[in-house]
């Protein structure tokens, strides 16, 4: 289901951080074992715990790498796929959000990095951060072969069309 979910400059922000976390690991990842990746704020959250736990041994045949940070894990050498756990939950949004085999994410480009993308839990306590390489790993592959692992986190809320929203307001 595609939907929205009132966005703000602060959403920018995030954005822009997520987008400087997977410009950073990108560019260390070929220097040693562990990918260097900045924990999210609530990345020590215990519910994070059972979706690092189930998160696959490898996406679109790149393996799972060891990270620096609690709450998050790497994909691929160099890395073309990093998941972070604990990240700020979006509030309602014009964001275009989309539905995958039963997870809401929010979907959007990082800016100033090509063909780089970030995507986020919506209604989901703690949010779980997926950043990737487009070039590397298609959005569907990323988000399907994560989104299991992501469901050990109980949703709250859920994406709404227009079409829901103006239902419930009774003009449809």
């Amino acid at each position: 289901m595609a939907g929205r979910a009132a966005s703000s400059s602060r959403a920018r922000r995030r954005l822009a951080a997520g987008g400087a976390a997977l410009t950073s690991a990108l560019v260390l990842t070929g220097c040693g074992s562990a990918v260097a990746v900045d924990g999210a704020p609530d990345g020590a959250n215990p519910d994070c715990a059972p979706v690092m736990l189930a998160m696959p041994a490898d996406v679109s045949g790149m393996a799972q790498r060891e990270t620096s940070s609690q709450g998050t894990t790497a994909y691929g050498d160099p890395s073309a796929m990093i998941v972070r756990c604990g990240v700020a939950e979006p509030g309602p949004t014009t964001q275009p959000c989309t539905d995958v085999n039963g997870v809401d994410w929010l979907i959007s480009e990082v800016p100033d990095q090509k063909n780089q993308w970030r995507a986020v839990t919506y209604g989901r306590s703690p949010a779980v951060e997926v950043l990737f390489d487009g070039d590397r790993v298609p959005s569907s592959t990323a988000l399907v072969d994560t989104g299991s692992a992501v469901q050990n986190i109980a949703q709250t809320r859920q994406c709404e069309s227009v079409k829901d929203t103006l239902d419930q307001q009774g003009r449809s």
